[in-house]
């Protein structure tokens, strides 16, 4: 007992809040948001092209809103975006149980993406604010596992209200974030931020876009994780049409590896981070992409269940690694009054989401399916190129003592 009670004694109380929030917001939002394509198609009728406008709108608008929302955090206070940007989720998704024409669809998950965007890198800021920095590995893996928690339960509940009430699927997620905004009102009342020494040290937009764009070791960090993430969002785009088109259970073996990868990450996200906390998290992001691309030409050579397995393993196991190093290396970075700044600057990593699934279905239309994946994990590869080269910008500019302010 005593052993709970110090390990839920070493966070803040609302850094609980916001994991707690994530698994509900974000299974709410997984309920939804991977059906929204059929509900257009069923209820609206809509081309292709149209509703793939729609559903691209969303992670279109947080490529750009996550610098902003950072920015606009420490700048006029993580409280005030956080809550605007709940609320706001809120009237997004009640606003689809309403909506009858593309026009709202559109602008409505466009709102969607923007205040995801808002939200994310404001809410990893504030759980760095009140997290001692020995615990922030910690905290970022299980930030991780509240999102793969409640990315592995959304789809299972959301494909059950697809089949009966789409609407009520909209009405849930909607309640959802407006309770979760009620509830972090609440907490956040009660907490301190020294607000007026930030905002005295806070800069204007261009000044931030200026700082974020001279840093080299950031923007090494993030052409790194562009590159990285070219090759995750594979697994989600060109990995089950390549299944389906090479075996005739392509698809049922696409939905185990999904289900293996979500349970890899719940379960073994808490004892690899432990491990990867002996260790500089640049040797973890390292290590992360030699096991992702290792994942990526192993789906090259699948010929059946076992390749398949092994191969999604290896993947689970570079995201693992990565994806909470990438985090912590952002806020070793990070000035403390341009924490928001730079965690909303580390969402430029998602123009690997939009260039991922375009490079890797021309290569899967131009070459076979085996060497598009070759070509793809030589470019995940690449991370460690930029990875380095930034570690060494950082290592340098610390060494000599020179701010990068």
């Amino acid at each position: 007992m005593n052993k709970i009670k110090n390990y839920i004694g070493q966070f803040h109380t609302i850094v609980w809040v916001l994991l707690i929030g994530t698994v509900l917001s974000r299974g709410s939002a997984f309920m939804t948001l991977p059906f929204l394509s059929i509900y257009l198609s069923r209820n609206l009728d809509l081309p292709p092209a149209i509703i793939g406008l729609t559903v691209g709108m969303s992670p279109l608008m947080a490529t750009v809103g996550g610098f902003i929302g950072g920015h606009l955090s420490d700048r006029y206070g993580r409280k005030k975006v956080m809550l605007f940007s709940l609320f706001t989720l809120a009237f997004v998704y009640y606003g689809f149980t309403v909506a009858s024409s593309q026009g709202w669809f559109i602008l409505l998950n466009a709102l969607n993406g923007l205040c995801n965007s808002f939200f994310e890198p404001t809410s990893q800021a504030l759980m760095a604010d009140i997290t001692e920095k020995k615990n922030r590995m910690k905290a970022n893996s299980l930030r991780y596992t509240a999102i793969n928690v409640g990315a592995s339960v959304g789809p299972l509940v959301g494909a059950y209200l697809a089949t009966t009430s789409a609407k009520m699927s909209f009405a849930i997620t909607g309640t959802t974030y407006f309770l979760y905004a009620i509830v972090l009102f609440f907490f956040l009342q009660k907490l301190v931020i020294h607000q007026e020494e930030q905002s005295k040290k806070s800069v204007s937009f261009n000044d931030a876009f200026r700082i974020i764009r001279k840093d080299r070791a950031l923007m090494f960090l993030i052409l790194g994780s562009i590159l990285v993430n070219i090759g995750y969002v594979q697994l989600d785009s060109n990995l089950p049409q390549y299944l389906a088109a090479k075996m005739q259970n392509g698809v049922v073996i696409f939905s185990v590896l999904l289900t293996i990868n979500a349970v890899m990450v719940v379960v073994l996200q808490m004892p690899i981070s432990h491990i990867a906390e002996k260790f500089k998290p640049m040797q973890a992001m390292l290590a992360g992409s030699i096991f992702m691309a290792a994942g990526l030409v192993g789906f090259s050579f699948i010929s059946g269940w076992v390749t398949a397995v092994i191969s999604i393993i290896l993947l689970t196991f570079g995201e693992i690694l990565i994806f909470p190093s990438s985090s912590i290396l952002i806020d070793n970075l990070a000035p403390e009054h341009l924490r928001g700044t730079y965690f909303g600057a580390g969402q430029f990593r998602k123009i690997g989401n939009f260039l991922g699934p375009v490079l890797g279905g021309f290569l899967l239309s131009q070459v076979h399916g085996q060497v598009m994946f070759w070509m793809i994990s030589l470019v995940t590869l690449g991370s460690i190129f930029f990875f380095t080269a930034g570690n060494k910008v950082y290592i340098k500019t610390r060494m000599a003592g020179i701010e990068k302010i």
